[in-house]
């Protein structure tokens, strides 16, 4: 994963996010060491589904991306594992940590959390399919309880886990409480793989704080959409820092260009507003920001938003 000699930085999975024009807007930047796609639904690969091929989009640096599956039914997962082997990739992760209500009752993502040897089956069933990396994401489980987080771990590297994330809450945390990064580590001296850990990351100072811990890899979500710079920012401490009133006009349009090109017109509205929802904390008049963005039916309506925020009726700084 990425410079052996300085800790691999990684875009965590994000739902309507992860897709090529993010992850082009975080290159453009400097770009991480890998990129894990959006979840990518191993049921709808199979059946073919309209969308299927914008989540397989593997640019802008196939060889640095990681394809996420999730389902609910190990012959389907393997079936689709074995699809993205075809594709250039640096592996393919199984999400066992999503806790969407829908995903959760279905069978899917924490839901494997429940049992070490539906989990393990799953693990040895993709694995028998594809000569990838295979890793899998996922939370502390159900409860606080190190011994079976250590015990579940133990069995997907029996069946030929290669590393393993730990987002470190449990299912019913969510963002309630900071992200327990000590058992991170820990876990880490328990297994004989690479364990990264993600979680309550802000900034770059964060990010390198935390990579200089006991982790493989360091695991950044929501902060790089805030900060698609992030990942330069820490690779150099020194720099000058980024996010100024150009840089953020500049940074919404480039976002909305890149949305139209790498995205279906079904996609625009949605992930515009997912991605200005968490960006637009930069600015100083956010709230009133996403609100005027999320009236709009358009790329083209959010562009002239974005444009009159900076004209200077409330310039930031």
């Amino acid at each position: 994963m990425g410079d052996e000699t300085a800790t691999p930085f990684l875009l965590a999975p994000l739902a309507e996010l992860g897709h090529r024009g993010l992850r082009e807007l975080i290159e453009e930047f400097g770009g991480c060491d890998e990129y894990f796609s959006e979840m990518i639904s191993a049921a709808a690969l199979l059946d073919g589904g309209p969308f299927e091929k914008w989540y397989l989009d593997g640019g802008p640096r196939p060889e640095k991306l990681v394809y996420q599956l999730v389902g609910s039914d190990v012959g389907r997962i393997a079936a689709a594992a074995a699809l993205l082997d075809r594709l250039e990739c640096a592996g393919i992760d199984l999400n066992m940590g999503c806790c969407a209500p829908l995903v959760r009752k279905a069978g899917g993502g924490i839901a494997w959390m429940a049992s070490a040897d539906r989990a393990g089956g799953l693990v040895r069933a993709v694995r028998k399919v594809t000569g990838k990396r295979l890793s899998v994401k996922l939370r502390t489980g159900f409860t606080d309880d190190f011994d079976y987080l250590v015990e579940f771990c133990r069995r997907l590297e029996a069946e030929g886990a290669d590393m393993v994330t730990l987002h470190r809450r449990t299912s019913k945390e969510k963002f309630k409480r900071l992200a327990r990064w000590d058992h991170v580590g820990a876990l880490r001296s328990e297994l004989g793989i690479p364990v990264a850990g993600n979680g309550d990351i802000t900034d770059a100072a964060g990010l390198v704080r935390r990579a200089s811990g006991p982790c493989d890899a360091v695991m950044v979500g929501r902060a790089a959409v805030r900060r698609p710079w992030i990942f330069a920012e820490a690779r150099n401490p020194g720099s000058e820092p980024r996010g100024d009133t150009r840089c953020l006009l500049q940074t919404g349009l480039r976002f909305l260009e890149l949305l139209a090109l790498r995205q279906p017109p079904e996609f625009h509205v949605s992930r515009a507003n997912r991605f200005f929802g968490l960006f637009c904390d930069n600015l100083k008049w956010g709230t009133h920001v996403k609100n005027l963005l999320g009236r709009e039916s358009s790329l083209s309506g959010m562009e002239r938003v974005w444009r009159e925020y900076f004209s200077g009726a409330h310039e930031d700084g």
